[in-house]
């Protein structure tokens, strides 16, 4: 394949890469101080989000393995299919081997497969379709299919625009099912690959990328966000790359160009990081006089865009809002609910175990296979299959979403780490209920820690997806309204700059402020929306009611905040004396609630943390505790009651599940009895924040 690519061809492919890389370096070398000042500012100031119920734990794969089997692989080369031992370590990386015998050795895989971008596909039809849409000028059938001819009628296939393409199959529907989920999973956890913990260089590289595309005029989602950074500046390269012999020269170009992109990103890197500790003391002796030049800068860029922005609102976005809203609400709302459902039958299994006469060495096993159902393909297949239903379908267009798979995939990303929330606190709460009380009455033990865990779920799994929501409605907004905005507003920025103090001109870009104007005016609508969806029953979301009376957010972000009501607790410092929040978790019928809306007119913070800091307001969650829970658990504490090994899950076709041994339970037809709409467990604030 690489001699079909001629040195001129890659030469140019070169040049073309470094033009690119040097266009995002200029970009994210000022987007990494921006990113700098508000990570800064976010810590001086401090902030946070909700505190969760549920308690997590911080590596749930540690040690683990998620699959392996045996698959049949097509190979290109000769055009012949052969057998072979697929492993899925914790890195969610596909392995294949020879053999089991060869892989239980240690030898080198055969392949690797990194699944960052990659679409996983159950038919020759389907692939088809995605070959004649990514390559103009090829309409190939698949009766004519040149490509390749399946040995079996289930093949599965991993689909990438611009690398290869890796051709499998099975012999049988439940196993080509089976496989689908854990190509899936796979697909899903390495598109989430970039890391939230860092909170200067992934904003600095997200938005870096954004104003990348938007100087090309691609202002909606982009479907290959996905993976890490070189990854996506190696499919950002290729966004205008597409040609009738792609998918023969693919993997050899492919190849070439993420070895570019992962080097010069790791040297771009590298030298930011090297800058950053002058950096960070000039902002920490400069803080005041940055945000003070930075609010009148603002303020200027204000009277020029909200008129705009707001005319602009009325008219083409709130009319739609609450379309958005619904779309996104019901099938995210069903999947959490299938977690919840697939959750408690698990724990139906353990129940029936303990009054079947299983002692502790069984409950272990049960335990150990429990440890792991957040992260098994197949158990939360089910899960998952909810939320793909998502469909926004006459909104796409309107707003340039290129389709719902970013939406979708952050919603699984999010039920699986509350499936896993969910499953370390029962363990850690049945495991100190056992320490203290024995094998007496395992049975009744396990059912209060199971109740108390799904009415923590029910609360933790509503903070999660109203948070989604108003994510996803300014993921989908803020683009449509800065293209709209553009061609008025941009041409009267660069004056702005003017504004700024040269000292300060690294930390605070014109554009940014700009932005977050833009992101300021809509944010009322959307938190409103929301806050009137959490109304509606059927969606069995909690009814936030915040206090927040004469609130000045210019005080909350940056100055001295007034004194609160009675019983208000203040925190001291010169950045924000934080008022605790009370929370009325759900309004019954007929009782009204004691607070409402906000009050007053406050000022609209100027960064995106502080937007979403108002979107996701910190509150501490002020519950009654009783005596038998006072000496509950926190995060962190107890240890781990179960030591047991895991074992195999037989699968069909001698395919390990490494999460559970003995096999997967049968369907239950028995149901939980506590209404999803509850309010959590009152155990006090405790355990909140783990």
């Amino acid at each position: 394949v690489t001699a079909l690519v001629s040195p001129c061809q890659r030469d140019s492919r070169s040049s073309h890469e470094n033009y690119v890389m040097k266009e995002f370096s200029d970009v994210y070398e000022q987007q990494y101080a921006v990113a700098l000042f508000n990570s800064v500012r976010f810590e001086i100031e401090g902030g946070g989000g909700t505190q969760s119920q549920l308690l997590h734990r911080k590596d749930p794969l540690a040690g683990r393995s998620i699959f392996s089997g045996n698959l049949f692989q097509y190979l290109e080369e000769n055009r012949k299919w052969r057998n072979r031992f697929v492993s899925v370590p914790n890195s969610y990386t596909i392995s294949l081997y020879e053999s089991k015998a060869a892989h239980d050795r240690g030898l080198h895989p055969k392949v690797t497969i990194n699944c960052a971008g990659y679409k996983a596909l159950t038919s020759m039809e389907e692939y088809m379709e995605l070959m004649n849409t990514s390559l103009p000028g090829i309409k190939a059938k698949v009766g004519s299919n040149p490509f390749i001819k399946c040995a079996t009628q289930f093949p599965l296939i991993l689909w990438h625009p611009y690398a290869r393409h890796h051709y499998f199959c099975v012999m049988t529907e439940k196993e080509q099912k089976k496989w689908h989920a854990v190509l899936q999973d796979c697909v899903r956890h390495s598109n989430n690959g970039l890391s939230e913990d860092c909170t200067v260089q992934t904003p600095a590289f997200t938005d870096t990328v954004r104003r990348h595309r938007q100087a090309k005029g691609h202002y909606g989602t982009w479907d290959m966000m996905c993976g890490t950074p070189p990854q996506i500046l190696a499919n950002l390269g290729k966004m205008q790359q597409r040609q009738r012999n792609w998918m023969l020269i693919s993997d050899a170009v492919y190849k070439q160009v993420l070895s570019q992109t992962t080097a010069q990103y790791e040297a771009l890197v590298e030298a930011c990081e090297a800058h950053r500790a002058p950096l960070d003391a000039r902002l920490r002796t400069d803080m005041d006089q940055i945000i003070t030049s930075k609010e009148h800068v603002s303020s200027k860029i204000r009277a020029l865009v909200l008129p705009k922005a707001e005319q602009l609102l009325r008219t083409n976005i709130q009319p739609y809002i609450s379309s958005i809203l619904e779309a996104l609400m019901e099938p995210t709302s069903r999947g959490f609910s299938e977690v919840r459902d697939v959750f408690f039958k698990e724990l139906v299994e353990i129940s029936k175990n303990s009054l079947n006469g299983g002692g502790k060495e069984k409950l272990g096993e049960h335990m150990e296979r429990l440890s792991m159902l957040a992260f098994h393909p197949v158990k939360m297949q089910s899960c998952y299959e909810k939320v793909e239903q998502l469909n926004l379908e006459g909104l796409q267009q309107r707003f340039d979403v290129s389709s719902p798979s970013v939406f979708v995939s952050r919603a699984q990303i999010l039920m699986r780490e509350q499936m896993d929330n969910a499953v370390y606190t029962f363990e850690q709460l049945l495991n100190q209920s056992l320490e203290a009380q024995g094998e007496n009455d395992m049975c009744k033990t396990i059912q209060r820690c199971q109740d108390r865990v799904l009415k923590k779920y029910d609360y933790d799994s509503s903070t999660v997806r109203k948070k989604f929501f108003r994510e996803a409605l300014l993921q989908i907004i803020i683009p449509y309204m800065l293209q709209q905005l553009s061609p008025s507003c941009s041409p009267e920025l660069p004056p702005f700059k003017e504004l700024i103090f040269e000292d300060f001109s690294r930390f605070l870009l014109v554009e940014n402020m700009y932005e977050e104007v833009v992101l300021q005016s809509v944010t009322k609508d959307i938190m409103m929306a929301v806050k009137e969806a959490a109304v509606q029953r059927r969606h069995n979301l909690y009814r936030d009611s915040i206090i927040l009376t004469n609130m000045d957010w210019a005080a909350k972000f940056g100055g001295d905040e007034p004194e609160g009501p009675a019983g208000d607790s203040t925190d001291g410092g010169s950045f924000g004396r934080r008022r605790k929040q009370v929370v009325s978790m759900i309004q019954l019928d007929g009782v009204p609630l004691p607070y409402e809306s906000m009050s007053g007119s406050p000022k609209s913070p100027d960064s995106v943390n502080e937007i979403r800091d108002l979107i996701n307001p910190k509150m501490e969650v002020v519950l009654p505790v009783s005596e038998e829970e006072q000496s509950d658990i926190t995060n962190g504490t107890g240890g781990d009651h179960w030591h047991h090994h895991h074992g195999g899950w037989g699968a069909g076709g001698g395919d390990t599940c490494h999460h559970c041994s003995g096999g997967c339970p049968q369907e239950i037809s028995t149901r939980q009895d506590v209404p999803a709409d509850n309010p959590p467990a009152a155990d006090g604030r405790q355990e909140a924040g783990s």
